[in-house]
């Protein structure tokens, strides 16, 4: 008489499930595997991420390098990574047709520039080794039997048993949305928004939307600062730097009601004494020259001039007759321009949220619950969150992966 063949389900249908699917369902045929999405799409921030070219994970170095990159849950995927890293997605894409590019600031894109690409290739893992996907299936809870499997409660009122369940359901914006992961016992760290942008309702900036320029932006009254491009837009500004901020930042800003002054250094190779130090030489240099014409500092031209229009600077005047005030003005502004921010915007699609369950209660080496056996997580949806580059999906990828290795063991 044949054993009863086992069932793992895993809720959602984003990066790190479909990994935990597709890999359980290979490394263990005689697993039953299901996957159930709660909307009616799946892989959506696959789809959408990198300007829909899917930045599947970034060219680090090495271990120590990436987790670094994580505001929240560093030391956890640092370990995590020990077992499955940059170089074993790579490989695991290869092996599977899809070739990997890295791009000079380290995030790593399919060649053909498409996210339909890594799509495509996920589903058709499912397919081959039979993954029963079922979409628009929201489980409301979550409850151990006493023979020791587990009971999801579905939406539509339907129930589903299952011996393992993996939850990779993503990040949530509100705690109440956790529930019925808190009826299992874990505890929840509040959600915040980690990656947005910074509206500045108003500001003349806003005139150079599309303008970007490597600065160096701090929040003024904390210890937040980063530095990189910073784009300005029709809202405010966005770029990098600003994303690194706004998820460095996250529960500080949150804490703020993203109501904060933002000071923009320019010219990162200078302070405000260094700059003044420098002045006497470029004023003698450049005397001559219309100062609106001549620009030293490689600033893009639309955003030089706009600081010399802020100063009270004339467009005919040379560098030599620009009287002390508007010079000192101008010094201030490259150095230290100080932007009110009131509210924030959401990344294009790429909505990431900090929080989630609580990390001392998973272990990493297995994506286990400490608290629930047979209960794994794999993604967001734990307190683990990156900076944009890539390290989200790092992320899903590797918890996915060692959630699907350690379930396929047993």
């Amino acid at each position: 008489m044949s054993l009863k063949r086992k069932r793992l389900i895993v809720t959602g249908g984003g990066a790190a499930g479909f990994f935990c699917a597709v890999n359980a369902a290979r490394m263990a045929p005689d697993l039953e595997v299901w996957l159930l999405e709660k909307t009616g799409k799946l892989l959506s921030k696959v789809k959408v991420s990198g300007g829909g070219r899917c930045n599947v994970t970034h060219n680090a170095p090495d271990i120590t390098y990436m987790t670094k990159r994580y505001p929240r849950g560093g030391n956890f995927v640092k370990k995590a990574f020990g077992q499955f890293f940059v170089p074993d997605t790579l490989q695991w894409y290869g092996d599977r047709g899809v070739k990997i590019k890295a791009e000079p600031d380290g995030r790593m894109f399919p060649v053909t520039d498409d996210s339909q690409t890594i799509i495509d290739c996920l589903l058709r893992e499912a397919d081959k080794y039979l993954v029963n996907i079922k979409t628009n299936q929201e489980v409301s809870t979550l409850e151990k039997l006493p023979d020791g499997r587990w009971r999801l409660q579905l939406q539509g009122g339907q129930h589903m048993d299952a011996d393992f369940v993996c939850v990779a359901a993503g990040g949530y914006a509100q705690a109440g949305k956790f529930h019925w992961l808190e009826q299992t016992g874990h505890s929840i760290v509040p959600p915040a928004p980690s990656l947005f942008t910074f509206n500045m309702p108003g500001n003349p900036i806003t005139s150079l939307m599309g303008v970007a320029s490597e600065a160096s932006v701090k929040i003024a009254g904390t210890k937040l600062q980063q530095q990189g491009p910073v784009l300005i837009t029709h809202w405010g500004m966005s770029g990098p730097a600003i994303l690194r901020l706004s998820a460095w930042g996250a529960r500080e800003l949150q804490d703020m009601q993203y109501t904060f002054t933002a000071i923009v250094n320019w010219l990162p190779s200078y302070n405000e004494n260094s700059l003044r130090e420098d002045w006497p030489a470029l004023r003698l240099e450049l005397g001559k020259q219309k100062i609106y014409n001549r620009n030293p500092f490689q600033l893009p031209q639309r955003l030089w001039q706009f600081l010399l229009q802020q100063c009270g600077i004339n467009e005919e005047m040379r560098w030599a007759d620009v009287p002390s005030k508007e010079q000192n003005r101008l010094q201030k502004l490259l150095v230290a321009m100080e932007f009110p921010v009131k509210g924030k915007t959401t990344f294009k699609e790429e909505f990431v949220t900090c929080g989630g369950i609580t990390l001392s209660e998973i272990d990493p080496n297995t994506m286990e619950s400490r608290i629930a056996p047979g209960l794994f997580f794999a993604g967001e949806v734990m307190d683990v969150d990156g900076v944009t580059g890539g390290f989200n999906f790092q992320h899903a990828w590797t918890s996915g992966f060692i959630a699907a290795k350690t379930i396929s063991s047993r």
